[in-house]
């Protein structure tokens, strides 16, 4: 593209055959200098891509063409010249401007570097602190350039989208009242209300309720969200959600509108989503996947073989059939079967990652063989009917869960998922769908007490209502988890409208009515002024870019990322403060 209101013309990588005569300026930094003798070539690079310009001292002029044999990597220059053909023999059919170069008539020195402490290169073997610690010049890379250009084109999609639905952009505070909501809070401390706190928001969940108790009734927004919790790849102390909440509405609603905005811009960054999306209930995605963020793009899917070992003479799996907690599961690794058996022992290390207290399997070998530690207990039966209940081949390796149920599904998911990666399983294109049906709550062993699946706001099936006090286990929810090539990408529900509903809930995990008024009295005095049913979804902005990309991590996407130890190397952050600081807050540093 040209350019009207820049110190050059024409941004790098933009130039072709049909602007070949033209007169043209450009800026950005030397990527790389090639002294020919007679000729100097500068690959120059700038956010849009690669030019080469060509310095002859002849054509260029002495002035030019002694400044170019002193540049180094990294200084950004601005030269003029003349676009040209490459000469016979150079064109370069790996770079979009590989047919062309421009003739420098003067160049214009802007700046200079020290030598940067890495080259400036995608392929750059280099660890990520060191990336960090100079993020500025990590940004240089082409690679992350990109990167950053599709997180904004994808944002701007998908507000372009939501806009055109009639949804409204609302900004809400940052500086908000701590709430429990998951994850826990930073503390922002009050200098004008000694020993009072703010909390920054682990998301806007109870302002856009609030907003639809206030009729708005379409909401959006861009949100930076922020909870202090122990980071991993895909999760980072601040991130990025893009936030939605609807009025008069119920879950069909919610979901049909979201699959159109989200399709519309996944299109425009050249993906498509092919509508209606598959629906998988929250069980129906354990007892398959042993997931509820399942990938479906490969197999491998999990068996309830519990009744084919009911007599059996292994103690084990018959015990489990006799015992109605008990499941005997299996998945079959296809190409797995032929590895060593001391690589398949390994496997129960990996399993105790997932809570295993062990690892049963039998490998089918490829001559017709079965090399099994357990094998010999099961009889030509058993064998049969497990052959054919697990499509069994020559080569394949069958490993068994004995769990409840919940637990022998989450093993065999992470099984899955990591035979997966060790058998090279290639996973093609984007696999979307939605898993709905979610528990309201579950068991927090740790707690001894009930605890939310997702959030205290979720609205409960109506007909299970009434199992809230007797069979809490029981009762479903309004919940929907958008799932992206096996990541929760997003996820929302029903919100409760009912006051009286709201506080059954908060008692059921252990928020007294007193309580409740403290932490929540803002949001259920607003319940009581005729809020209309509602409900909404938080997409993970980084998450999805994640995947757009093709990277391993959310670092990848963001301009200035925190390490796994939430720490950001080039500022030093967190960091001290002056005892003078302190002071002002009515603060002191207890070790």
């Amino acid at each position: 593209m040209q350019s009207t209101h820049s110190l050059h013309t024409h941004d790098c990588g933009v130039l072709r055959a049909s602007d070949i005569g033209e007169e043209v300026t450009l800026t950005g930094w030397v990527w790389h200098r090639r002294d020919h003798g007679g000729l100097i070539f500068v690959d120059l690079r700038d956010r849009a891509g690669v030019t080469q310009v060509s310095f002859d001292p002849e054509l260029s002029g002495s002035e030019a063409f002694s400044t170019a044999e002193t540049i180094r990597s990294e200084w950004p220059i601005l030269i003029r010249g003349t676009v040209r053909h490459r000469p016979e023999g150079m064109t370069n059919d790996n770079l979009e401007t590989g047919e062309i170069e421009v003739l420098a008539s003067s160049i214009e020195v802007l700046n200079t570097s020290v030598t940067p402490p890495f080259q400036i290169e995608d392929h750059v073997d280099l660890s990520e602190d060191v990336r960090l610690r100079y993020r500025y010049l990590d940004i240089r890379r082409p690679k992350m350039t990109k990167a950053l250009k599709l997180r904004s084109d994808f944002s701007f999609a998908i507000r372009s989208a939501l806009h055109n639905r009639s949804f409204t952009e609302v900004e809400t505070p940052i500086l908000f009242k701590s709430t429990p909501e998951g994850a826990r809070d930073f503390l922002v401390p009050s200098r004008m209300q000694e020993g009072r706190f703010y909390a920054l928001p682990q998301s806007p969940q109870l302002l856009k309720q609030l907003l639809m108790v206030g009729g708005v009734e379409r909401y959006y927004q861009v949100a930076k969200c922020f909870r202090d919790e122990d980071l991993r790849a895909d999760r980072q102390p601040e991130f990025t959600q893009v936030d939605i909440e609807m009025s008069f509405v119920d879950q069909d609603d919610v979901i049909g509108e979201l699959e159109e905005v989200l399709q519309t811009a996944f299109a425009s960054m050249g993906v498509e989503m092919e509508l209606p999306l598959r629906r998988l209930s929250y069980w129906d995605a354990m007892d398959c996947y042993g997931s509820d963020k399942p990938d479906t793009r490969f197999g491998m899917e999990i068996h309830d073989v519990t009744d084919i070992f009911a007599q059996s003479q292994f103690k084990l799996f018959a015990g489990a059939a006799a015992d109605e907690s008990l499941f005997v599961k299996a998945i079959n690794a296809k190409g797995a079967g032929v590895w060593p058996r001391g690589q398949i022992d390994k496997l129960a290390d990996v399993a105790a990652t997932f809570g295993a207290k062990g690892l049963a399997w039998i490998a089918f070998r490829e001559d017709g063989s079965v090399n099994s530690p357990i094998v010999k207990f099961f009889s030509d039966e058993e064998m049969e009917a497990l052959k054919a209940e697990m499509d069994v081949e020559a080569g394949d390796l069958v490993m068994f869960a004995v769990e409840s149920r919940l637990m022998a599904d989450s093993i065999l998911g992470g099984m899955r998922s990591h035979m997966a990666d060790a058998l090279g399983i290639e996973r093609d294109g984007h696999d979307f769908l939605w898993v709905v049906d979610f528990p309201l709550v579950h068991w927090d062993e740790d707690a001894k007490r009930y605890a939310a699946e997702h959030q205290p706001f979720t609205q409960p099936y109506v007909e299970d209502i009434d199992l809230l006090e007797t069979d809490p286990l029981a009762v479903r929810s309004y919940t929907y988890d958008f799932v992206m090539d096996g990541y929760e990408a997003g996820g929302g529900g029903i919100r409760i409208h009912d006051r009286d509903l709201q506080l059954r809930i908060l008692k059921l995990l252990g928020i007294d009515d007193e309580t409740a008024e403290e932490q929540f009295g803002f949001l259920l005095e607003a319940l009581s002024f005729g809020a209309p049913p509602m409900g909404g979804f938080a997409l993970g902005l980084d998450r999805v870019c994640m995947l757009l990309s093709g990277a391993d991590s959310i670092r990848e996407v963001m301009a200035f990322p925190k390490t796994s130890s939430g720490s950001d190397l080039m500022s030093s952050a967190p960091s001290e403060v002056s005892a003078a600081q302190l002071k002002e807050l009515s603060l002191r540093v207890v070790s």
